[in-house]
């Protein structure tokens, strides 16, 4: 098996729907500019209250990526 390298970076995405769509926003996010996506890390979460009420979560992730040789 050949070793890799890697290199990751930190987005934080958002959404009024919930955090799964925040992480999957910022995924799609950096798959429009990097490719070779390979993990990625839930490092930090928080949100937004309004009424008493959750609005909106933005979630920090850090997304791993393959460098090519």
């Amino acid at each position: 098996m050949p070793a890799h390298s890697y290199k990751h970076i930190e987005v934080t995405g958002s959404s009024t729907v919930g955090i799964d769509d925040a992480i999957s926003t910022a995924v799609a996010k950096a798959g429009k500019t990097l490719h070779g996506l390979h993990w990625f890390e839930v490092v930090d979460t928080r949100g937004y209250i309004e009424g008493s009420k959750v609005k909106h979560w933005q979630v920090t992730v850090k997304i791993g990526f393959r460098l090519e040789d």
